[in-house]
């Protein structure tokens, strides 16, 4: 490794920390603040610095994380208030609002869903596998050419 190359790991570094920063920190009370003093960054060096690394400002990514965590929550039938307050928002109305924006339905319809699916899963899992696969590992006695002669 060069000399001039040094630098830019050392930033680089330091950028992938904050991310991580991010990543373990997404249910707190954390701003941008908090985020650059973590990579020793002024504030408008690290939105930069961090925007030009992954595409997304440091506001950004936090919402991201958080929507994303919101999902999985929700996806194990957590409810929509908890959820709202484990992934680190002061408001049901302003996560739902945010949820709906970026998943395109808002955290009770995404919940209900996922409580269908699975409600339908118990109900006939079958169902839920290709019909190739299954007909291959002998769980159905037609295959798919032949039940569409039915």
């Amino acid at each position: 490794m060069t000399a001039e190359q040094y630098p830019k790991v050392y930033l680089y570094r330091r950028i992938v920390q904050a991310k991580l920063f991010i990543d373990n920190n997404y249910a707190d009370k954390i701003d941008l603040g908090n985020i650059s003093d973590e990579a020793y960054f002024s504030k408008f060096h690290f939105i930069r610095l961090f925007k030009s690394v992954y595409g997304k400002t440091p506001h950004q990514y936090l919402k991201y994380v958080r929507i994303e965590k919101a999902k999985e929550l929700l996806k194990n039938e957590v409810s929509v208030s908890e959820t709202c307050f484990f992934v680190g928002f002061d408001s049901v109305s302003s996560f739902s609002g945010l949820f709906s924006k970026v998943i395109g339905t808002s955290p009770s319809a995404y919940l209900m869903k996922h409580q269908q699916t699975k409600r339908k899963i118990s109900l006939a899992p079958l169902s839920f596998v290709p019909g190739c696969y299954a007909y291959q590992h002998g769980w159905i006695e037609n295959s798919n050419f032949e039940e569409a002669n039915d």
